[in-house]
């Protein structure tokens, strides 16, 4: 990913692409940035995984900053964001899109068993180990939430209903 990130920025230098330049040197200084932080920690620096989280953060900075001018009124400014954004994406695995999201994460819960909203953690975890960087993450939370609310785990079958004065 670090090599892929600094050939594009080579040649984005070459063709004097000043805005895709400028845009992947801030990649390139927020992931050493992060790798100095780790070593200080002790650790060797970030991993591919790490990496992947840094750039889809930055991409919904971009998109929350996009929409803020917008709503201010500059729009210049917005479409700079978005371009940013978009340069930023090249990057990252093609993300899933809503309705694939949305199956997975109903097959995630099912897999796991999950029956509350107490399961949010272990299904999130499990669909980080499974699909890293193919998704929202912050957008799947929501999903997952919304899933364990609607539908909520059948009751406990093993247990007779109750009766009523009908013996």
């Amino acid at each position: 990913m670090r090599e892929k990130i600094q050939s594009a920025l080579k040649a984005a230098q070459a063709e004097g692409a000043k805005r895709r330049a400028a845009t992947l040197r801030l990649v390139q200084t927020a992931i050493k940035d992060r790798d100095a932080a780790a070593r200080e920690n002790g650790r060797d620096g970030v991993s591919g995984e790490e990496v992947l989280d840094i750039l889809q953060k930055m991409v919904r900075q971009r998109d929350l900053s996009a929409s803020e001018f917008e709503q201010d009124g500059q729009l210049d400014l917005a479409e700079q964001e978005r371009v940013e954004r978009d340069i930023i994406r090249e990057f990252l695995p093609a993300q899933l899109d809503d309705s694939e999201m949305r199956k997975i994460c109903e097959e995630t819960l099912k897999d796991i068993d999950a029956s509350g909203l107490r399961d949010i953690g272990r299904c999130m975890n499990e669909l980080k180990s499974r699909y890293p960087g193919k998704m929202d993450f912050v957008q799947a939370s929501c999903l997952v939430k919304d899933l364990l609310r609607t539908n909520p785990s059948p009751p406990d079958t093993d247990t007779p209903p109750s009766t009523s004065g009908d013996q």
